[in-house]
């Protein structure tokens, strides 16, 4: 029979709470796809005013030619968020300590690996149970300074979109402004 000891150390994980963190990849974990959330209010908003500039744009084609127009994204596609890339990433700090950080988005395969020094500047998440998210990780092993980049709601609804709503918002601001001067 094998008798289990107590006196077996298990490295507790933290969650660091400094702004910067300085220490070495331990390990990057498996990553998994995490949605970006989209708040319903500012969506309808956003494809209200679009909406504007879009049935004139369907009037004027219909009036000029029979042309059929782009394939338009649905409310449905809209609102599922686009999904981003969560690693989690094990730091061992100055201090000896074993911590967990997650990075939010891509960085080029040859960025980070085990056993590099990295400087962290790190973000507390909305929620206090995930730990927090690398903002900048300047890799001091390589020297490169590094950025993930995650997509956001606005690289989600594209330019296109946005700069019709942004005509559509003017355009209806314009019609008010001149239904109240006369």
């Amino acid at each position: 029979m094998v008798e289990m000891s107590s006196d077996l150390h298990v490295p507790r994980i933290l969650h660091p709470t400094d702004r910067i963190v300085t220490g070495r990849i331990v390990r990057l974990m498996d990553g998994y796809p995490r949605e970006v959330r989209i708040g319903q209010p500012v969506l309808v908003a956003v494809l209200a005013a679009a909406g504007v500039v879009g049935l004139l744009v369907a009037l004027a084609r219909s009036l000029l030619s029979a042309g059929s127009g782009g394939a338009r994204r649905r409310f449905k596609d809209l609102k599922k968020g686009p999904e981003y890339l969560v690693t989690p990433v094990r730091v061992r700090d100055t201090a000896g300590r074993l911590c967990e950080v997650e990075l939010h988005g891509h960085l080029p395969q040859s960025a980070l690996h085990p056993a590099d020094h990295v400087q962290l500047t790190l973000r507390r998440q909305g929620d206090p149970d995930l730990p927090p998210k690398i903002e900048r990780i300047v890799n001091l092993t390589t020297g490169q300074l590094l950025t993930p980049r995650t997509a956001t709601l606005w690289s989600h609804l594209g330019p296109p979109l946005l700069l019709q709503a942004v005509l559509g918002a003017l355009l209806v601001a314009a019609l008010v402004a001149w239904s109240a001067l006369t």
